[in-house]
């Protein structure tokens, strides 16, 4: 029998409707009805899988950059130890971020994220102020992470130059245009490649572990400064080098921090995955424990053949990694081929964190948040994207580049603030959730219980409000103008801009999201 299909009324929210097989052209019959309860029409067309949103939140991690990129850090923390323990800790920690996540988007499915979940979960009276809180915050943190990403390739990029060219010192100017050109290739690639993006993931998580192996396995095998023992891999913690004394493990642990960091921008892509109540919780949570395990394939090779510390302290563009892999493997060549896998995992992540960002923005315009709401909130019919609040992100970040000009301490502040300011937007859901007993949470169809459930809360809230006061520390005493960490500073700053944004206008317009219970098991 043939399918029957049906065109829905104007203002209809499905464009066709397949009777037969249950489907839509925006979905299934289901998860389009589900949307409509949370308070939304659909808008953009399902094409991920648990699968593919996994691979987007592995591609987002991007371990060999997520952990390289700011390796430094580890170095002045202390070398092997932090490195290495720290990985494991900053596992079990976020993975309680990571469950507490799923379960607030196993309730409420929708791309407005954690600002969605405030509103929902707070107190009527509170709810609407809180949600404008949560969204700026969490709207923040996407725009500066993506940000964070981008900049972290160009100076990658002339890190690796300095493997063949070591007196070459590049300027903040040629920086910057490297930062625009990754910005401009990741928009184009975002806004016109939309139905190739869950490839893209699908590809970037297979080259990603294929890169793993290689570094291993060449790491390993070259060694050209020394293999060292296993309780020196494992267990080397030298607590001089940071002026932090016994603190140092703890400046250690940032890079493990950072790579798992963004983790919950892929709760954007819920009304982009079908039956998101239980395939977006899945990938929220499978997220650490692959990646994980994959990581440690990539940083115990490292331990065993890191040069000494003070010598990596040294290193052009305060890139380590690049540097490492010139003095393990012995040869330029080498180390530039290493540094182009990771280079291209980077490229991947920037294609990866910028579709997510785009969809946070997109989100928050449609409920009216953001000053022009009703351009960012347009989706584009040809390309099923929501391509001029792609352009916004991409706007932003090129705009609070030019800072670097001025001052390169004041914008690594706007790196920073990516951490603080997701961490944020994550424990404030968390902390409502927990004030009201889970009661919302325990109903859905993804859940941990009440018992597990009020463990893995609070250690995920304990978590993030050590991790703003870790990613507001300056990484190296003493202190100076230049190695001063402005992310407080910066992060009260962006506050106090969407306060007086509030103030003036939004109070006006912002009512929240769509009042919504939420879907149940019994949804």
């Amino acid at each position: 029998m043939g399918s029957i299909k049906e065109k829905t009324p104007q203002g209809g929210l499905p464009v066709t409707v397949d009777f037969e097989n249950g489907q839509t052209d925006l979905g299934t019959v289901h998860d389009v009805q589900a949307l409509t309860v949370l308070g939304y029409k659909p808008e953009l067309r399902r094409n991920r899988s648990m699968f593919t949103l996994l691979f987007q939140s592995l591609a987002i991690a991007a371990i060999p950059y997520g952990f390289g990129g700011p390796l430094i850090s580890a170095i002045y923390g202390g070398g092997q130890l932090p490195m290495f323990l720290g990985w494991i800790v900053v596992l079990i920690l976020g993975e309680c971020i990571a469950l507490s996540l799923s379960e607030l988007a196993s309730r409420y499915p929708t791309s407005a994220g954690p600002y969605y979940w405030s509103f929902q979960l707070a107190s009527p009276k509170y709810r609407t102020v809180l949600s404008f809180i949560t969204g700026w915050t969490w709207l923040i943190g996407n725009w500066t992470i993506t940000l964070s990403v981008n900049f972290g390739f160009a100076s990658m990029l002339a890190a690796a130059i300095s493997l063949y060219e070591p007196d070459f010192a590049v300027e903040n100017w040629q920086l910057l245009l490297i930062f625009y050109a990754v910005c401009l290739l990741t928009f184009f690639l975002v806004a016109f490649g939309n139905k190739l993006l869950p490839m893209v993931d699908t590809i970037c998580a297979a080259f990603t572990a294929i890169s793993i192996l290689v570094t291993c396995i060449y790491v390993s095998v070259k060694a050209d400064v020394g293999r060292h023992s296993p309780s020196y891999t494992l267990g080397n913690y030298d607590t001089t080098l940071s002026g932090w004394d016994g603190f140092s493990f703890w400046i250690g642990i940032l890079p493990s921090a950072y790579t798992f960091s963004a983790l919950g921008m892929i709760s954007s892509m819920a009304e982009e995955c079908e039956n998101p109540t239980v395939k977006l919780p899945n990938a929220l949570s499978l997220c650490i424990p692959v990646g994980g395990i994959a990581g440690l394939f990539f940083i115990i090779p490292l331990c065993a053949t890191l040069p000494d510390l003070a010598e990596i302290l040294e290193a052009p563009v305060g890139q380590a990694l690049p540097y490492i892999f010139g003095r393990v493997i012995g040869s330029p060549g080498g180390a530039l081929f290493l540094t182009i896998l990771v280079l291209i995992i980077t490229l991947f992540c920037s294609i990866s964190i910028t579709v997510a960002a785009s969809r946070c923005t997109w989100a928050f315009a449609r409920d009216n948040a953001i000053p022009f709401a009703r351009l960012w909130a347009k989706i584009d019919d040809r390309h099923g994207s929501p391509i001029w609040a792609l352009a916004l992100t991409t706007f932003i970040q090129m705009l609070l580049g030019l800072i670097n000009l001025g001052s390169s301490s004041a914008f690594l502040a706007f790196v920073s603030v990516g951490v603080i300011s997701l961490a944020v937007s994550y424990g404030i859901p968390i902390a409502i959730s927990l004030i009201h007993k889970r009661k919302e949470v325990n109903s859905a169809r993804w859940t941990m219980g009440m018992g597990l459930g009020l463990v893995v809360n609070w250690l995920a809230v304990a978590w993030i409000a050590f991790e703003v006061v870790l990613f507001s520390m300056p990484t190296a005493l003493p202190v100076t103008e230049v190695s001063m960490n402005y992310a407080i500073v910066v992060f009260a700053g962006f506050m106090a801009l969407s306060a007086i944004w509030y103030g003036v206008y939004a109070r006006k317009v912002y009512r929240g999201p769509p009042e919504s219970d939420g879907l149940t098991v019994d949804s």
